[in-house]
């Protein structure tokens, strides 16, 4: 099981920049094969086609080629309807006087730099990947950080009572097991690709990646700081943004997911917390484990239990915070002056679905009726959702002892 971790209400540098590489906002879609149709508008701001299709493309991973003129259909709607709500609420947070200044923008920016363990120069290496500028990134995060004060104005309102908490505990006391396992930290290195994540320095072979394993194995033994490491060079987005730690789980878990029996055995028996392994290779993908904590039996934990009030209060939190998220959402929604042209466009042309690519270079084949498709590329997720509504908070009761 996972252990439950910090969520901040701004995205990671690394989506702020893919969002951001999308977000020329009205400059008229120069370029070659630009498409300078205007595909919604929000309170007379337009939104670009040419943003839904960059958008496809960096969430494809470079096989929207290969997806049927239906998925692109069902993208293009899912991706443009993420942006129509991100430009509602920012004009929302706009109108209740919530932009943030310059300064702001620029702290949370070289915050995140930090975070993601980039080098100045790794920073200036994304932006021209990516092919953007400083000052769309900045546009960004200055969305991003409108955005989160706008939805922390009404979740500030929000308290939770002992009795709730109470009740919460009463009702779910099975969730409630402090399980035999271990919390692991891990360094992973993918002979992959995986430059169009972000990550830095890839490995893209299998040669080159156990060269960089065994690179790193050698700065943690001459004591280098594991999470530090992680930061600079893990290849894994989920182990470089939290300094390699992985999460919590139980020794039953492990054995599901088909973990190897010999490091299962190691971490549960004469392996010592805080020290790491040497590199081990599971699944094609080059792993260095460190174990952080190590739990030998199963107990069943009560409201006393450390951290166990705290993580019921936080999912409750979280749940009305959901809540009240949708529900500011549908208000600025109703509020809002929204055509969606491209909606309009596929009622009017119900043949092709309203399909125009902005770039005819890129037209995609015609999937034959029954022919599968990559998984990955039928339903892009969008560009930025917005938390939906959760009936009842899913608390993870791990805490450290």
């Amino acid at each position: 099981m996972y252990k439950p971790a910090t969520k901040l209400g701004i995205i990671t540098l690394a989506i702020m920049i893919a969002v951001a590489a999308s977000a020329c906002k009205n400059n008229g879609g120069s370029g070659p094969g630009a498409d300078n149709t205007v595909a919604a508008t929000v309170n007379g701001k337009s939104i670009m086609m040419s943003e839904v299709e960059k958008l496809i493309k960096q969430q494809a991973q470079g096989q929207q080629a290969q997806m049927s003129p239906l998925q692109l259909a069902q993208a293009r709607m899912q991706v443009l309807e993420s942006l129509i709500q991100r430009e509602v609420l920012y004009q929302r947070a706009q109108k209740e006087n919530l932009l943030p200044g310059e300064e702001e923008v620029t702290t949370v920016i070289n915050s995140q730099m930090q975070q993601s363990g980039m080098t100045g120069e790794e920073f200036e290496k994304q932006l021209k990947q990516q092919d953007m500028t400083r000052e769309a990134l900045r546009e960004e995060a200055r969305r991003d950080i409108a955005i989160r004060k706008l939805q922390e104005k009404y979740n500030g309102k929000i308290t939770i009572s002992d009795r709730e908490v109470e009740d919460y505990y009463n009702n779910n006391r099975s969730q409630f097991v402090s399980a035999r396992g271990v919390a692991l930290g891990a360094i992973i290195v993918d002979p992959a690709d995986n430059s169009a994540q972000g990550i830095q320095n890839d490995a893209k072979s299998e040669p080159d990646a156990k060269l960089k394993i065994d690179n790193i194995y050698q700065q943690l033994k001459s004591g280098a700081d594991f999470a530090t490491v992680a930061r600079a060079r893990s290849e894994d987005l989920d182990s470089l943004r939290r300094g390699g730690d992985i999460g919590f789980f139980s020794e039953e878990q492990l054995k599901q997911t088909g973990f190897p029996k010999e490091l299962t055995d190691q971490f549960m028996g004469s392996m010592q917390v805080g020290q790491s392994t040497e590199p081990k290779q599971v699944a094609n993908k080059w792993y260095i484990f460190k174990l952080e904590e190590r739990r030998l039996q199963n107990e069943n934990l009560t409201l006393e239990s450390p951290n166990v009030r705290q993580q019921i209060t936080q999912a409750l939190v979280k749940a009305q915070q959901d809540i009240l998220n949708a529900a500011l959402l549908v208000v600025a929604m109703n509020e809002a002056k929204v055509n969606n042209n491209l909606a309009s466009n596929m009622l009017n042309t119900p043949s092709n679905l309203g399909l125009r690519p902005a770039n005819r270079d890129s037209v995609p084949a015609a999937t034959p009726s029954g022919a599968a498709t990559p998984a990955a590329a039928a339903t892009p997720k969008p560009a930025t959702p917005v938390a939906s509504a959760t009936a009842t908070p899913a608390v993870k009761a791990t805490p450290k002892k």
